[in-house]
């Protein structure tokens, strides 16, 4: 599924079992942080996977590792700043808007996958469930949108009301209240 140029094959640390998931998943984060000596990353983990009587990894299988990660989170931090300014710039419906051509990509992108017909059981399972949290964001981005602007009436109906309560002491008329009202609800 990958276009990405390399060796054709997967990395020793791709093939581990599943007992080294934990670490794996250690290890990502480590890497993630940047706050340790690869180093010593990379002794550490050869520990663990040892622990469960897994053989060491090679530093070169490691530095081709930690550095398609890195690109990876790069990547990922990219997309993520351009999404954000994306639906900051798009307004109060920016991430409405955003979930709804999000999930459509997706959708796209698993239909042009599965035309392919190469795809294994295990791969259309996560086109599915991809598929599917779109789907969810979607639904909860709208649902989300919905209760902001509830919210946000609301207290538009609360300071209206403390605003009249305000203004009839101070002896505004009912006609200039109205037309408050009317400005503050967007009316002109």
């Amino acid at each position: 599924m990958s276009d990405e140029a390399g060796r054709g094959r997967l990395t020793r640390i791709e093939t581990l079992p599943e007992e080294a998931e934990a670490d794996l998943a250690w290890l990502n984060e480590e890497l993630r942080e940047m706050k340790r000596p690869q180093v010593a990353i990379l002794a550490e983990f050869n520990s663990r996977l040892a622990d469960h009587g897994i053989g060491p990894i090679s530093k070169g299988g490691f530095s081709r590792y930690s550095v398609k990660k890195a690109r990876q989170w790069r990547e990922y931090d990219e997309r993520l700043r351009l999404s954000k300014a994306l639906c900051e710039s798009m307004g109060p419906d920016g991430a409405d808007t955003m979930a709804i051509a999000v999930a459509e990509r997706i959708k796209m992108a698993a239909d042009e996958l599965l035309s392919r017909g190469d795809l294994t059981p295990k791969e259309i399972g996560a086109l599915a469930n991809a598929n599917r949290a779109a789907v969810t964001a979607q639904r909860h981005a709208t649902e989300l949108r919905r209760s902001l602007e509830s919210e946000f009436a609301e207290r538009m109906k609360k300071a209206a009301d403390d605003v009249a309560a305000v203004a009839k002491k101070a002896g505004v008329s009912d006609e200039t209240m109205a037309e408050i009202n009317r400005r503050l609800v967007g009316g002109g």
